[in-house]
């Protein structure tokens, strides 16, 4: 759907996203895609789709309630999701048909997701046993007929819809529900192997199997079962608190409203699309479904646990491994803050290792020299090793400020986790407000050196995050820079002084400059291209859509403005329309690594200016934000983006076009030229460097 507003297109935002997740889907159509790598996609794809329709088509249909203003913009939401419903049907039944497909080329190779009807006399002895030892004293069936509604059926949980009836008509049949512990359990059994054959079976297909034992004090012979699932909205509203507790309050507040997650309004059901209509009517029911989306599926659900599906098959059927680069000059260094006095360092994760940071904590905590360290904490991981180095530094007597963003969607656990644990070792903690997330991604270390205060920075697209930094595309830029780190300052004033203004000279902070400095850097180009002066904008980003920033594009492609874009997820902005946008290019890379960066790149009339961020040009990060968007000024890390955009404005292996008419064609490539798959080949220029 495209809307056309005082003369600019638009695409919608929300069929932007299942665009973008189709994009996924196709990385698992692939057939040059390893084979296991496959399921993984479906996997993301799965997981994917759970978010938005927790927290976007959730937010739809709050719209539809009028509880929040549209952008002139942006479709009804009654129109959206009746166009969302078409989609997420469409796009199931090719899931469904790809998991066919993998599952017919695992056969070629003797490994066997088999079901319980496939089980030979022994298999189903063995499987019988495990069921009655380790899976049976999880389970707790719910007899729905006599109840007026079902149970709260949990957020993203799976379940079991069983029918109970008998060959005798005049037995009434029964239906019950049965939740599968995923929790407490893994979801795919391996069989013991007796020969060359590998047998997998679901644990909801362990569980069909035994129903007759489940439900033995009755006497019916016939038992069918179907996934359901039910997702529901996972957002939440924190009123704002203007008192000296404030800290409490928030994270009383979060945590209360992490438990009510699991409670919201239901907003998709999936279920086997072999259920009975008869079935379906009375879930829809009991369960009170009336205008949520009824997404037929296939046998299974939940398929993200794919993400852990066990080790089987050959090396071909995976990526060949990408061990992180060295970099010579800092594993040389005595310790980083040697190096790094005298020059800049820009490091490309996952390709160079998020370890250089941890390493810099980690001196930093025994550095004699080092008196205080203040950082921005957005998604921290399970077990995060930046976090136990900051402990570390306090135990070492350094002077810790950490600013937790408790706020972080879907990450607030592990963060309030880690801010019990900051706190009880002895560093200063603060928040965010609430409807104002601190998504920037900072580090500043005070150093004493020859008497003087030296201040070290790490500036980040991604977030400290030892984990995700082995799947994300980020840059981290190492400087001791004072026209940087003393804005760094005033930034960290803001964040732990309580409101106050700075003027930043160099840093573009988000929510009071981003967005005025962007669109005045847009309009340069403008008056560039009229003067016919070299005019041009490289941009990569997560997504685009805020409405100012693309009526602002397309005003700049209209005046001449050469403008190249990397969009991996939403793009509103409608590219190579005569007229309008006929001078922007959008492609989006989906590849095995996760593209997460945002670099901003603008000619400047041969002044070129280069600015790195964690924001996107979305209305919530510009608007709704503390992000900061970093010049780099070293020229060689200059040279090293720009020379790994080039290489994925090259892409002609797995980069899609974005035009008119949004189909995802690949990037067609020319017979006989070379193939430039851009995370491969970046990978191989970091290796020369």
């Amino acid at each position: 759907m495209i809307k056309e507003y005082q003369g600019n297109l638009y695409k919608d935002r929300e069929l932007s996203w299942m665009l973008f997740n189709e994009r996924v889907l196709q990385e698992a159509e692939n057939t040059e895609t390893p084979l296991l790598e496959r399921l993984k996609f479906l996997a993301i794809f799965s997981s994917n789709n759970d978010e938005f329709f927790r927290v976007r088509v959730a937010a739809l249909r709050r719209g539809q309630k009028g509880s929040r203003k549209q952008s002139e913009t942006q479709f009804p939401p009654d129109t959206t999701l009746a166009e969302i419903q078409r989609v997420a049907v469409i796009q199931q039944d090719r899931f469904n048909k790809v998991y066919n497909s993998i599952i017919a080329e695992l056969a070629l190779q003797k490994i066997f997701i088999i079901n319980e009807q496939q089980l030979d006399e022994n298999q189903k002895v063995t499987v019988k046993d495990y069921f009655k030892r380790e899976v049976l004293p999880h389970l707790f069936p719910v007899l729905i007929d006599d109840l007026k509604h079902i149970p709260h059926l949990k957020d993203r949980s799976i379940y079991l819809a069983v029918r109970l009836s008998h060959t005798n008509e005049d037995l009434k049949p029964k239906h019950a529900l049965i939740e599968i512990p995923e929790d407490a359990l893994k979801r795919f059994y391996i069989l013991p192997r007796t020969d060359e054959n590998t047998f997998i079976m679901f644990l909801d297909d362990v569980i069909r199997i035994s129903l007759k034992h489940i439900f033995s004090i009755f006497d019916y012979n016939t038992y069918d079962a179907f996934t359901v699932k039910l997702t529901r909205d996972a957002d939440f509203v924190l009123e704002s608190e203007e008192n000296d507790v404030f800290k409490e309050t928030l994270l009383d507040k979060i945590q209360k409203s992490i438990k009510q997650r699991s409670k919201g309004v239901p907003t998709r059901f999936i279920y086997d699309s072999s259920l009975p209509k008869t079935m379906l009517d009375l879930l829809s029911l009991k369960l009170q479904l009336k205008n949520v989306n009824l997404i037929p599926g296939g046998r299974y659900h939940n398929f993200k646990d794919f993400m852990d599906f066990p080790k089987v098959g050959n090396v071909n059927d995976y990526y060949p491994p990408m061990p992180p680069l060295a970099v010579n000059e800092l594993d040389k260094a005595r310790t980083m803050f040697d190096i790094i006095k005298h020059k800049d360092f820009v490091l490309h994760h996952p390709y160079q290792s998020f370890d250089y940071l941890i390493r810099m904590l980690r001196e930093a905590a025994i550095d004699p020299k080092v008196r205080a360290i203040k950082i921005t904490l957005y998604r921290v991981a399970k077990h995060s090793n930046v976090v136990n180095a900051l402990i570390n530094a306090v135990k070492n007597g350094k002077k810790v400020t950490v600013l937790m963003e408790l706020q972080a969607r879907f990450d607030e656990e592990h963060n309030i986790f880690w801010t019990n644990q900051l706190q009880e070792a002895g560093a200063r903690v603060h928040f965010g407000k609430p409807g104002q997330k601190v998504h920037c991604k900072a580090c500043l270390i005070y150093r004493e050196e020859e008497g003087k205060t030296v201040k070290y920075a790490h500036l980040s697209t991604g977030n400290y995050n030892g984990v995700t930094a082995k799947l994300y595309c980020d840059h981290g830029l190492f400087t001791k820079d004072k026209r940087l780190t003393d804005d760094m300052e005033k930034l960290m004033d803001v964040l732990f002084q309580g409101p106050r203004k700075h003027k930043f000279d160099h840093l573009l902070v988000a929510p009071d400059y981003l967005l005025k400095q962007f669109l005045e850097l847009i309009d340069k180009e403008i008056a560039n291209a009229k003067k016919g002066k070299p005019a041009y904008i490289i941009a990569k980003m997560n997504s685009l859509m805020d409405d100012g920033v693309v009526r602002k594009l397309y005003e700049a492609s209209r005046a001449g403005v050469n403008i190249k874009l990397i969009i991996r997820g939403i793009c509103t902005l409608v590219p190579g329309v005569k007229g309008l946008s006929e001078n922007i290019e959008v492609v989006s890379i989906i590849d095995r690594l996760l593209e997460h960066a945002r670099v901003f790149i603008f000619a400047n009339g041969g002044d070129e200016k280069m600015y790195l961020s964690s924001a996107d040009w979305m209305t919530r990060n510009l608007y709704r934000r503390v992000e900061c968007a970093f010049p780099i000024f070293d020229e060689n890390c200059r040279q090293q983006i720009k020379d790994i955009i080039d290489i994925q404005l090259k892409d002609n292996v797995k980069a899609r076009v974005i035009d008119h008419d949004f189909d995802n064609k690949y990037v067609h490539r020319i017979s006989g030229s070379k193939a430039v798959r851009a995370q491969y080949d970046t990978y191989e220029y970091l290796k020369q460097l």
